[in-house]
């Protein structure tokens, strides 16, 4: 009787696409095939718009900009920005997340229109989707391609004790109600270094961040993470390099947390946040039924996987391990829905070639000072065989930086291939850069010459003069 029951609740359906996953990047997946002519439905266990809308981008930027602004305006003689009201701070985060309730992003993904399933999805052989869902399972058929779009998780590495002390990964720290007296932060990257400045500028006293290398953001250049960690340091952040737990202490559930570092003294903290990155999130995915193996499912330039016999399976975001940016899997879900499309067609595709999920990729870091970056590194670009000069300039040094406050510290670096006469890469460090970054990031991906880049002239006096600045130190 029992079995009879199971059966009966097991529902089939059929689309010509079936996305699991839907943060950003399924939802413009959907999006651009049903534009494209096709019907869709999206597979979402926990809330529709995903992990950047409410356990990252969106609430760790919530609770950073408060911070970030009063920094800026303690540059600005005759200003004072006085406390921050910290509860109306998480206020103000819960009012961006929505208050965790996801009705307006389904409706937007209804209106598309797709059908939005919430459950539990799994591949189940060829074009086949199994939902778990609270009313039992729901069997979907896709005619022309499955997506895959569940983005990755945090890492937390297996360090004795460490379970049982529940840390903190980004979805407690964005998420929490209350800021603690005492953090301390295990990781050297963005969400790391983030959070670690927005808990200690909303009232974390004692902020200590441990670095198992030596220096923060180590996929940047290396005067990002220098200039990050004078600033932490000026603002009381204590961060220690080459220092790793050993052995971790929280006797009781939500008290005290002990972090044993070896030979050094123990520190003591009212919360752990463990930010020591991320992997693919393939749990109970059902790669295994297709002839995949967990963890990241590698893929062409048309977002299809490969070693996939009949070419129906795709993967995009941070599944894919291209680019783990919310923008970069967005602008993969565009490029993999207009090809199921057009391949449902029939139609021609066009070359698939210097995409911009590798090396044109742009990241923000959200920090004071803000950190961004386009294109190569220096050292990224000299392993890569190119012959470049390094072209650097003191941000402070441009008269819109000087307006912007006193003190005001930055810098830009400029990677140029000799050969072309073209830029590689670019970064940047100083308050408000990220605004600087569009123009590089168009300026790298479309290779434009420095003698035409010359013509684009920067208004004065705003810090894009730095562009003039950085051409006239190589010779123009």
């Amino acid at each position: 009787m029992h079995r009879r029951v199971l059966l009966e609740a097991v529902v089939a359906d059929e689309f010509d696409v079936i996305v699991i996953g839907g943060g950003p990047a399924g939802e413009n997946v959907v999006d651009r095939a049903v534009r494209g002519g096709l019907t869709a439905a999206i597979v979402e266990e926990r809330l529709a718009g995903g992990e950047c809308s409410y356990w990252a981008c969106v609430p760790s930027k919530a609770l950073l900009r408060p911070v970030d602004l009063a920094g800026e305006v303690a540059r600005v003689p005759g200003l004072s920005l006085g406390e921050i009201d910290v509860a109306a701070v998480l206020a103000r985060r819960d009012e961006a997340v929505k208050h965790f309730d996801d009705s307006g992003q389904v409706g937007w993904i209804e209106g598309v229109p797709a059908e939005f399933v919430r459950g539990h999805g799994r591949i189940d052989g060829t074009k086949t989707v199994r939902v778990t869902t609270e009313d039992g399972e729901r069997v979907l058929t896709a005619r022309q391609a499955v997506v895959l779009a569940t983005g990755s998780t945090p890492v937390v590495p297996r360090v004795p004790g460490m379970a049982e002390a529940n840390p903190w990964t980004n979805h407690e720290v964005t998420a929490t109600a209350s800021i603690p007296e005492r953090l301390v932060v295990i990781g050297g990257g963005v969400v790391a270094c983030e959070m670690a400045q927005a808990m200690h500028g909303l009232g974390a006293r004692q902020t200590t961040v441990l670095v198992r290398g030596d220096g923060l953001l180590n996929r940047m250049e290396p005067f990002a993470g220098e200039m990050l960690a004078e600033s932490f340091a000026d603002a009381g952040i204590d961060v220690r390099f080459h220092a790793e737990a050993d052995r971790i202490e929280r006797p009781e559930p939500g008290g005290k947390v002990t972090v044993h570092l070896g030979a050094e003294p123990p520190l003591e903290a009212d919360e752990l946040l463990v930010a020591t990155g991320r992997r693919a999130a393939t749990s109970d995915l059902g790669l295994g039924t297709v002839g995949l193996p967990d963890g990241i499912v590698e893929v062409d330039d048309s977002m299809r996987a490969t070693g996939v016999p009949g070419g129906w399976l795709y993967a995009v975001g941070d599944l894919n391990g291209r680019a783990l940016l919310t923008h970069m899997g967005k602008y993969q879900a565009r490029i993999c829905g207009d090809v199921i499309a057009a391949r449902a067609r029939g139609d021609e595709l066009p070359a698939m070639r210097d995409l911009a999920d590798g090396y044109g990729a742009p990241q923000v870091i959200f920090t004071d000072p803000q950190i961004c970056a386009v294109g190569r590194t220096e050292r990224v670009a000299r392993e890569a065989g190119f012959r470049v000069r390094v072209v650097d300039y003191d941000m402070g040094n441009v008269t819109g930086a000087y307006l912007l406050g006193e003190g005001y510290r930055g810098r830009a670096r400029a990677i140029v291939d000799e050969d072309r006469k073209v830029l590689l890469g670019v970064t940047f460090v100083g308050p408000g850069a990220a605004e600087l970054l569009h123009a590089a990031t168009i300026a790298v991906t479309a290779e434009v010459p420095l003698d035409r880049l010359w013509h684009a002239v920067p208004s004065y006096p705003t810090v894009s003069e730095v562009w003039l600045r950085l051409l006239e130190t190589y010779g123009l």
